[in-house]
């Protein structure tokens, strides 16, 4: 039992101190006016739940703090994550910088990629450049994407594993959602924020999560 709990305590630490010095970076600092959530809301057909209100609250006082966010939104299918974590990309916008969303699958990047078209293509929004980005496309659409990511012309870009390839390059990245979280590893994570200068981090899940568990696995994020 001594054995067992030393174990747990020495991986504990170095869970806190990955988090400790992600937090202890310069992140970038997101300027938000009073009327924009106000904006947003009225590019939708439907009124929020206070689980969402609540979630967006939450990430968008990180994502106007100094210091880089690492947070975990934990929901069911369906239950409007995507709409969300959509909020941080539009903060992104209104800032002139950069989104990222990565799925695991190209089906659901390629859902994920229709959902947010359709949402961008009303009101205020409509002036967002969305694009996907997955292992599929042909080699000259890659290479045209590439070029308008790094000169900063693509607003959001939406992908699978592709957003980790070395030769994909941001111009100004400050905003990440990593959707199934668990489906990507530490390192991949890390390697995609380092496409940025320490962005804002939202990872995604629809696995339920009990706090014992989340502790262990998720020690680095805000829940």
């Amino acid at each position: 039992r001594r054995i067992s709990f030393e174990e747990f305590l020495f991986f504990q630490i170095s869970v806190i101190k990955r988090r400790m010095n992600i937090k202890a970076r310069p992140g970038v600092k997101h300027h938000l006016d009073d009327g924009f959530l106000i904006k947003f809301k009225k590019g939708f057909p439907f009124a929020f739940t206070k689980a969402q209100d609540q979630a967006i609250a939450d990430i968008l006082a990180d994502m106007q703090k100094s210091s880089p966010m690492l947070r975990l939104l934990q929901g069911d299918v369906g239950c409007g994550k995507t709409v969300v974590a959509l909020m941080g990309c539009l903060a992104a916008f209104a800032n002139n910088k950069q989104a990222a969303f990565m799925a695991p699958t190209e089906i659901l990047a390629r859902q994920h990629f229709a959902t947010i078209q359709t949402t961008l293509s009303q009101g205020e929004f409509k002036k967002i450049r969305c694009a996907l980005f997955v292992g599929s496309l042909p080699e000259n659409e890659k290479i045209k994407l590439r070029k308008q990511v790094e000169t900063g012309t693509i607003d959001l870009l939406i992908g699978t594993h592709a957003l980790l390839s070395e030769d994909l390059k941001f111009k100004k990245l400050s905003y990440i959602v990593i959707d199934e979280q668990h489906k990507f590893g530490v390192r991949q994570r890390a390697f995609l924020s380092a496409k940025g200068v320490n962005p804002d981090i939202l990872v995604m899940t629809a696995t339920p999560i009990p706090l014992t568990l989340s502790l262990t696995l998720f020690g680095d994020l805000d829940v």
